[in-house]
Formats: C-alpha cells, structure tokens, sequence
C-alpha cells in the first residue's frame, strides 16, 4: 500500500502538518534543516521499531510544544494507521489500526518499509550492530512476525542479563527458562535472517552489470544449533562479561564488491552507497515478488551524491517497480526527468506543492 495522507501533530519541527500524496514518486525539496528528514521519520514510525533515526521517543515531540506526538497516515482508501506518544507517558508509544488499540509491531502486517540514509553511508566500515538493523529491518518487509521474535529474544535476553549479575544463588530454574525462551526465538530469528540473505543474494548474484555495484552477501556468527546448552555452558563466561557472548544478537551480514571481489568495507565510500542501494532495490523487487506490493522506500539525499547517469537509471528503476518513493533532496533540479508525482516545498515549518 501507499500513504495517500500523512498527519502530523507535534512532531518535531512541525506543530501541525497534512500531506495528501499520490503514488509513485512524493518528491520534497527545501534547504538543510528545513524539516524534510522529520517527514520521512515520521513515515518509518508506521512501521515497528524507533524509525530511521533510531531516536527515543521523548525526542520526536516539539520541543516547544505542549509533550507527546502524533503520526497517522492512511493507507491506500481506507485503513487508518496511527502512532504517537502523551505528555503523561513520552517513552510508552501508542498503535492504533482503524480506531483500535494494537502493538507496534503489527504495523509490519500493514506496511513495509525501507529507508537509506546519509548516515548509512557507512555502514560495512563499522559496527555489526547497524547491520543486524538494517538486515532485520530487510527481513520484516519479507515475515511479519520477525518483530515478534526479535522484541521476545531481546527482552529474555536482557533479563537472563540482569539474573547473571546478581549475587550466587539466583534461581536456576528462572535462568533454564530465559535462556529456552532466548533459544526458542533465537532460533526462528536466525532462520529468518537466513531464510532473506540466501534470497537476495542469489538475486543479486544473478543481476546483470548495470550502473549500481552488485553485492554479495552472507551471514557470519551463530546461525544455529542447540542455543540452551550453549547458554547453558556459557553462563560463568557471561556473568564476568556482563553480556551475553553466544546468540544470533552477535551475527554479522558480510557484504562483498561481486565486480571487484573485495569485502564493501574496504570500498570508497561512493562504492558503499552504491552497495547500498543495489541492495536496497534488488530487495524491494524481492518483497514486490513475494508479496505482491513493493514496500515503501525512503530515500533521504540520495540523488544528490549520484552522477547524473546513475540519478536518472534510479529513476528508471524506482519508476518500473510501481511502489511509492518519498525522496528528499535540497534542489528540485536534481529530480528533473523523474516525471509524474507529488513534488513539495518544504519551509518555514510548512509543507507546499512545489
């Protein structure tokens, strides 16, 4: 589906702000800091997690405003989706689906989305917890129920966590089932991420040449195997780290150069962002394929940092998979030939049809 109508009410730079879009391209334009990025925020809170900017919640409200936030956008012609936080309660987010109270992640059954930005230009050069993100984050577009797992591993895992560190003589048996519950949805975890890197890989294997690098993927880290009893043995190692050493929460997606067989963190910067990208669409044609909607991409300044020959192939490309791209950038010259769709002036706190 795609967003027809986005509302916002204290969020960020914006007291009260209504976009009514189309599908296709939604194109906004404006000066660095003028709110653009605020918008796609927004549109990556409808799906499950803290959005692309990874922010905490108290700090998407309006500074000056009055606490709390909200987001709801409608999907298609009629399914209402919101999501937003009160003054009483900042960090506790609220869901709701057609009028009715639901979680966080069930927003994934509603919507995929996708999103590349200029702070993940470097993500193959640095820590393997961005790309357990973004590759959970190619997942979900493709099983729903990853959230689930996701959320249910994190929480036995935080707490198994805090009952190592306690004093000797925690209770065993509480410790047995945090870590059969951390292996029971480690386990559909790492099959998933599994499942969605031997996907894409072959489909990007077998693309031919074209203006963005072809990458190469694979998963490295534990990916299976009997997850309790190596918790299990593992518990005296644990406690002295502080952390828990054995587990799909230590997995790495490893990305290759195909063109130049070279791992994409020793690529040019430039040869990164292109990395990037092939996989972002190769996966959007992926999750067009196996469900039958593409998912909703998020492009933040990314036609800026492209020749024009490589701008105008992702305008191609982006124009044949037929879903709905909200693309920022600070020149409307740089989206010349994108054709059709809904071009906006961002400033001045304001949103107008450019």
């Amino acid at each position: 589906m795609s967003v027809s109508r986005l509302i916002l009410t204290d969020f960020r730079s914006y007291g009260s702000a209504l976009i009514e879009a189309g599908p296709g391209f939604v194109v906004l334009t404006g000066e660095n800091g003028a709110g653009k990025t605020n918008i796609l925020e927004a549109l990556s809170l409808l799906s499950p997690g803290r959005g692309l900017r990874g922010a905490a919640l108290s700090e998407m409200a309006r500074g000056d405003g009055p606490g709390g936030f909200a987001v709801a956008a409608r999907l298609g012609a009629d399914v209402e989706i919101g999501t937003g936080t009160t003054a009483a309660a900042p960090e506790r987010r609220q869901v709701r689906v057609n009028g009715a109270g639901a979680t966080a992640n069930s927003l994934s059954e509603w919507l995929s989305v996708l999103w590349l930005t200029p702070a993940m230009d470097r993500l193959f050069s640095e820590s393997a917890g961005g790309r357990r993100r973004f590759l959970d984050r190619l997942v979900l577009a493709l099983e729903p129920g990853h959230a689930h797992h996701a959320a249910r591993y994190e929480a036995a895992m935080r707490a198994r966590n805090k009952l190592l560190a306690e004093p000797e003589g925690s209770d065993p048996s509480w410790l047995a089932a945090l870590e059969a519950g951390m292996a029971e949805h480690g386990g559909t975890l790492a099959a998933a991420r599994g499942r969605t890197v031997a996907a894409l890989a072959a489909r990007l294997r077998d693309q031919p040449e074209g203006p963005f690098a072809r990458a190469g993927l694979a998963l490295e880290g534990w990916s299976g195997g009997d997850l309790a009893a190596e918790l299990r043995a593992s518990r005296g190692r644990d406690a002295a780290a502080g952390r828990t050493l054995v587990g799909p929460h230590r997995s790495d997606l490893v990305v290759t150069h195909l063109g130049k067989d070279q791992p994409a963190g020793r690529c040019s910067t430039g040869e990164q962002k292109a990395l990037l990208l092939g996989i972002v669409l190769a996966h959007a044609d992926l999750v067009a394929e196996r469900t039958g909607l593409p998912p909703l991409l998020l492009l933040d300044e990314v036609a800026a940092h492209l020749d024009p020959l490589r701008r105008a192939a992702l305008f191609e490309r982006l124009a044949l998979a037929g879903g709905q791209v909200w693309m920022t950038g600070t020149e409307p010259a740089l989206f010349e030939g994108i054709g059709d769709g809904t071009h906006l002036r961002v400033a001045d706190g304001g949103i107008l049809r450019a």
